[in-house]
């Protein structure tokens, strides 16, 4: 595979040639592309789906819906989010364009509209992902705490603003998403390390323990919304929001690179998801929490490692989210060249902070975890991976599918629109709710 500078294609595109000699074009960006291994791009995907967010849908989707809703609804979205990426994956080098970018994307198939939508989309989805991300981080250091010192002397939004520091600081000095290739091994080994802890103890809790309340709590009415908003926190879980920016990572052929890394995410990487979600139900029935290890029971430096584990490994894996603003904002500004160089450091030291800051902010004023997981799948995730997928590909593929093709993604189209405006609705009346009861900045 060879990549050069064409000067037959503009300034702000390179041409890129594969093994078959099809000129590919891929946009200009400050950012590395076309170095990374299908099984790096699995890694990146798996420890997404595997982040410290896992701890919390045992209480966000197994409460709400119990044993058959929630075991249901969790393979069920796996296939589909699966299918949906598929859908993603596929349409990466479409009309002889490499799309870099989800906007790229949306904009080549639609026109310049689509391109501002989709940009909105995915950075209200990426950072109200990032906002959970430093909440997590907030709440495992606030777990270690506890575990010593039972006091509450120090609320929880102290300990989000340290989680936000420390994030800001990893922000600064990791340039772009392929520079992650060491911290995805720590992010790997903090990953078992509170899953394997989870399971355990939850194990331990759950044999030795009484026996459990299953049953769905809440109102009938109470019921039907907190039931949608788990709908949404399903489809969360699986998907990132940004597959095509993993994806410009990948070295060619990138079509089929990528899919080995989405069928190693859905099938290997769901795993340990499965066993923290399921186990943690099993022990604590409807009184799991929205952050598992609250509820485990066991040695004090063993519940002390997994909660480190989980705070770094939510530094790590907001990184990954945040990462298509980095690459938008440097590529902007022409931020290229020497990482610890003068400009490029004041640059991430002014930019990546102020981005950090704000996100920590929100964090820390509505902290509710299992809201803002309903609400981002709401508002994002269902456009951006389900509706926009479906239609993307319809419009695409026109001429090459047939009248039940077309129908099954049209289907798609309206029945996941209608789910995402059920799960906005819901998600914005329990933030309401919630913060009636607990006001600004409250210690969860």
């Amino acid at each position: 595979m060879d990549v050069q500078r064409d000067d037959a294609v503009p300034s702000d595109t390179w041409k890129i040639h594969s093994d078959d000699h099809l000129a590919i074009e891929i946009p200009e960006t400050a950012h590395k592309i076309s170095s990374d291994s299908w099984f790096q791009a699995g890694f990146v995907l798996t420890t997404g789906i595997n982040s410290a967010y896992v701890l919390g849908y045992s209480g966000a989707v197994m409460v709400p819906l119990g044993w058959t809703g929630g075991v249901a609804g969790l393979i069920l979205a796996t296939i589909i989010s699966l299918y949906a990426n598929v859908l993603i994956a596929r349409l990466h080098e479409f009309g002889g364009k490499r799309h870099i970018r989800y906007r790229d994307l949306a904009g080549f198939v639609y026109g310049p509209k689509a391109y501002a939508l989709t940009w909105v989309l995915q950075y209200v989805n990426l950072f109200m992902i990032n906002v959970g991300y430093i909440m997590l981080a907030g709440q495992a250091l606030k777990a270690i705490y506890i575990v010593f010192r039972d006091d509450n002397a120090i609320r929880l939004p102290y300990f989000i603003a340290i989680a936000g520091l420390t994030c800001g600081i990893f922000a600064i000095s990791i340039p772009h998403l392929s520079a992650l290739r060491i911290w995805l091994g720590f992010s790997t080994f903090f990953t078992l390390v509170y899953i394997v802890v989870a399971v355990a103890l939850s194990l331990r809790d759950g044999i030795e323990a009484p026996p459990r309340d299953y049953s769905i709590p809440g109102t009938e009415t109470g019921k039907i919304f907190t039931t949608i908003g788990a709908s949404a926190s399903l489809v969360f879980a699986f998907n990132t929001g940004m597959l095509p920016e993993i994806q410009a990572t990948v070295r060619p052929p990138v079509v089929s690179n990528m899919m080995k890394a989405l069928y190693f995410q859905f099938s290997v990487g769901v795993l340990p998801l499965y066993a923290v979600v399921f186990m943690g139900y099993w022990a604590y029935g409807n009184g799991a929490s929205s952050y598992l290890l609250n509820n485990v029971h066991g040695p004090v430096w063993v519940k002390t490692f997994a909660n480190l584990s989980a705070f770094f490994q939510s530094v790590i894996a907001l990184h990954i989210f945040a990462s298509p603003m980095y690459e938008y904002l440097d590529t902007k500004y022409g931020i290229k060249g020497s990482v610890v160089g003068l400009k490029n450091l004041c640059f991430r030291i002014i930019v990546r902070g102020g981005y950090i800051g704000i996100t920590t902010l929100v964090s820390a004023a509505f902290p509710f975890l299992g809201d803002f997981m309903s609400l981002t799948g709401a508002i994002s995730t269902f456009p951006l991976t389900f509706i926009l997928a479906n239609h993307m590909y319809l419009a695409a593929k026109t001429n090459s599918l047939n009248a039940l093709q077309k129908s099954w993604h049209w289907f798609n189209v309206c029945f996941f629109g209608i789910m995402a405006v059920a799960a906005a609705t819901a998600a914005f009346r329990l933030i309401a709710i919630h913060s009636n009861t607990y006001h600004l900045f409250a210690d969860m």
